[in-house]
């Protein structure tokens, strides 16, 4: 036999060895597929036996919100309470029930801070399901890869939630994307979403790939191009899994213009999305007076928003540090307004503190943790300028309070207050945009500098222009794009 043909002969019993191999691990694939299969339909078996129990004892639906953040008290909570109440003055016959993660406190310790921040009571009591398993959600439980850990996490307190409660509608009011798919195809529920801030976008990934530091982005990764491939790669495979389980959604909301971009984008559902614009209390503000201010001797220029890293704090310290280099110190003072969630935030208020004693400015710099609404509008009634900082804010639910109460916006020049708020309206300014410290120093300077009159002017202008953020607006929008799911449960 010649070396060509004992080539042949060899690749010949390879080629079948390889297929004797082949038939087997085909077959236990298929096994194993069929056994996956199997388990998802006894799963699926078990919970819908649960909620035909639930259904049995209680006679009516239930439509659940997922919020595991429900006592934080930022704009989502707003939201939150605003389209339960609405539901519930609609739907008289429907139970409603929240998921939250809040273990330390009771159900009516979290409706009375509702009441409490936010001037909300509900018309009658929801069930509240606590779930124990909230840190697998926490991004310091994921100091590197954390979009990713987080909502893999999601996954596991979504698992926990819809063991305890299976609901016929669930509604994922705080951006757990990854939850969608679990209660659509095990708990057998119909699906919606409300959606603050995509957890990925395409800034994001333009910002690694431009190699810019943010509080995403740190210094290490952004000074090497290794690195930085690397991340845009992760965002991309991560994109693509966030746009399949969102896509899952039966109904999408969205909160601004610039999350209707980017959710179209990746979730790629045009039909199934639509635009409501979040409650922002604008008639709780009306009542404070626009007067002339010309007469104060010290102008306060207020921030409102939760001590998040995005929000961007230190860029207002710093940016009022630079004007306080233009002015008298002793006429204006800086005071920011906004709840702590966890002790990250606390932490990072104590830092932002230490900014201030750094830069020599403690003692024209308040901060104010977790007020009630009475002291928050006192606070509003008494400012000059409503300051706000975040980059690609979804929408700016505190420039809309600052505006409704009646104050000059400085807001950042990006997402939901450069296309949706703070522009021009009926002819006339709304407001002041900047981007960077200079610049937000530079438009404080120019508002202090306006004529008492030419302030009222735009202070005017803008609390008319706010009207169409208002609880009322918000109720209609939400009930009309809710109504064909709500439709669909049995009564």
């Amino acid at each position: 036999m010649s070396g060509h043909d004992e080539l042949v002969y060899y690749l010949c019993e390879l080629t079948r060895l390889l297929w004797k191999l082949l038939l087997p691990l085909l077959f236990l694939c298929l096994l194993l597929l069929a056994v996956l299969l199997l388990l998802v339909l006894a799963v699926r078996f078990w919970l819908q036996s649960n909620r035909s129990a639930r259904w049995a004892r209680d006679g009516r639906p239930a439509v659940a919100f997922f919020h595991p953040y429900c006592n934080a008290g930022g704009g989502g909570e707003r939201v939150l309470w605003c389209a339960i109440r609405a539901l519930q003055n609609r739907y008289a016959d429907v139970n409603f029930v929240v998921y939250t993660g809040d273990l330390g406190v009771t159900g009516q310790q979290i409706l009375d801070g509702a009441r409490r921040r936010f001037n909300i009571v509900l018309p009658r009591p929801v069930q509240f399901v606590f779930l124990s398993h909230r840190l697998l959600v926490e991004p310091g439980l994921f100091p590197h890869f954390t979009l990713l850990g987080q909502s893999v996490g999601s996954v596991f307190l979504g698992w926990e939630a819809l063991t305890e409660f299976v609901p016929d509608l669930y509604i994922d009011s705080m951006g757990y994307a990854f939850t969608l798919p679990l209660f659509r195809f095990l708990g057998g529920c119909s699906v919606g979403s409300y959606v603050h801030y995509p957890t990925i976008s395409t800034d994001m990934l333009s910002v690694v790939r431009e190699r810019n530091p943010r509080f995403n982005n740190p210094d290490y990764v952004s000074n090497s191009l290794f690195l930085s491939a690397c991340k845009v790669v992760y965002y991309c495979m991560f994109a693509l899994l966030y746009g399949m389980a969102g896509s899952c959604s039966d109904l999408i909301m969205v909160n601004s213009s610039w999350t209707l971009d980017h959710i179209l984008s990746l979730w790629r559902a045009p039909n199934r999305t639509t635009v409501v614009y979040p409650p922002c209390d604008v008639s709780a503000f009306l009542d404070i007076p626009l007067v002339e201010d010309g007469d104060r001797k010290c102008h306060s220029i207020v921030s409102i928003g939760q001590f998040r890293p995005e929000k961007d704090h230190r860029l207002q310290i710093r940016a009022f540090k630079r004007l306080l280099e233009q002015r008298n110190r002793e006429t204006v003072r800086l005071v920011l307004i906004g709840g702590c969630r966890n002790q990250d935030d606390e932490e990072r208020v104590l830092m932002l503190r230490g900014l201030c004693h750094e830069l020599g400015i403690s003692d024209r710099v308040e901060f104010k943790l977790n007020i009630s609404f009475v002291e928050l509008k006192k606070e509003l009634g008494d400012a000059t300028i409503g300051l706000h900082t975040m980059w690609n804010e979804h929408f700016g639910i505190g420039v809309v309070e600052c505006m409704a109460a009646g104050k000059i916006i400085l807001a950042h020049k990006s997402g939901g207050p450069k296309l949706d708020i703070v522009v021009p309206f009926e002819g006339g300014q709304t407001g002041f945009l900047a981007d960077d410290e200079y610049s937000y120093a530079e438009a404080m300077e120019r508002i202090l500098a306006l004529s008492s009159t030419s302030r009222l002017q735009i202070r005017r202008i803008a609390r008319q222009s706010v009207v169409r953020f208002s609880d009322e607006e918000f109720e209609a929008c939400f009930l009309a794009a809710m109504e064909p799911l709500m439709g669909t449960l049995e009564r």
